[in-house]
């Protein structure tokens, strides 16, 4: 896998071009095995972002790579150029990997690469992306997806874990750490965009919720049921249901829980309290609870999140810390 090629077109994002370029174009200090050869494919000249590149071969140079990597894609509204999802169709026919970053998918779906596959994309477009190829399982939970000759990664910076991941497959973990040390990100990490992802709230409104919701989150700490939510708004269980699929796409109690994560979430990032402190702040009841809800949830337990996301924390060497055996990805969204 020596040769990568940066498929570029007018349209392309210039943070996960450049990104890419920065991963895959030069060996970092200490490193003697073979590196890639990075080239650019495009139409001449190429606007990506405020920036004109001209790049070095046309896009039928993405038949002879044997990686390539399709950035982001400003416009999903907008179909991708012709050009670009044959060529990247005629490259993966030809045995190339492809990979893409971010809102690339946009392109490798309209190529018919994800047809039946698992993809994901950036948490905002996850939803266009379905919408739009109904025939790809979009997974708007992780960080990227590795379907071998087809991979996929969520939005922005996640576009670096997928590169480090193709930089793992291809020369093992050692120097991925390295190239990750040297860009001076984490080489791995938990979870997936759950954790990124704010669940808001409905905004205020004449929906028939307009008035449970807040009185729901200033009692977040307390053991509310369905029967208790059902009594203040005025109706019956079942009609509260049907409130709340309408408002808020899920369960009275599916919406409680991931409130209550979300708190937890802000506490474990502004406070020093201990985790049984932050499970009765939240209604959870016991650590055990909190920790089970939340890493099934958010895709890693509470001290790893806390040791990621705290306010002034010591950064790298903290988001780096090992998971404990048998975490992994998130499995649930958390809204």
């Amino acid at each position: 896998m020596r040769s990568v090629a940066l498929a570029v077109t007018d349209g392309m994002l210039h943070f996960e071009l450049s990104l890419a370029y920065e991963v895959f174009a030069a060996a970092p200090a200490g490193v003697t095995v073979p590196w890639y050869d990075v080239t650019l494919c495009g139409p001449a000249p190429v606007a990506v972002g405020r920036f004109r590149l001209d790049p070095d071969h046309d896009l039928d140079g993405l038949r002879h790579a044997d990686t390539v990597i399709v950035p982001g894609w400003a416009d999903v509204d907008v179909h991708p150029p012709a050009d670009l999802v044959d060529a990247v169709r005629a490259a993966h026919d030809a045995g190339a990997r492809v990979a893409s970053l971010c809102t690339g998918a946009f392109v490798l779906a309209a190529a018919g690469l994800l047809d039946g596959e698992r993809a994901t994309t950036h948490w905002a477009h996850t939803e266009a992306l379905a919408a739009g190829y109904p025939q790809v399982t979009v997974d708007p939970d992780v960080l990227y997806v590795d379907n071998g000759s087809v991979l996929t990664s969520a939005g922005k910076a996640a576009a670096m874990d997928l590169c480090l991941h193709l930089v793992r497959l291809d020369h093992g973990s050692s120097v991925a750490n390295t190239a990750a040390r040297r860009l001076v990100v984490p080489p791995h990490r938990d979870g997936g965009q759950a954790q990124f992802v704010a669940t808001p709230v409905p905004a205020p409104g004449n929906h028939p919720l307009a008035a449970l919701l807040p009185w729901i989150i200033e009692r977040l700490d307390q053991p509310l049921t369905v029967e208790d939510l059902a009594r203040q708004a005025g109706m019956s269980s079942r009609h509260l249901g049907r409130h709340f699929r309408a408002v808020t796409g899920a369960t009275p109690l599916q919406w409680l829980l991931t409130q209550r994560i979300r708190h937890a979430q802000e506490l474990l990032e502004k406070t020093d309290a201990g985790i049984d402190t932050i499970a009765a702040a939240t209604g959870m009841g016991t650590a055990t609870t909190l920790r089970r809800h939340f890493n099934r949830t958010v895709g890693v337990p509470p001290d790893t999140y806390r040791r990621t996301f705290r306010s002034g924390g010591t950064g790298l060497r903290d988001a780096q810390a090992p998971a404990h055996p048998g975490e992994g990805p998130a499995a649930h969204p958390a809204g």
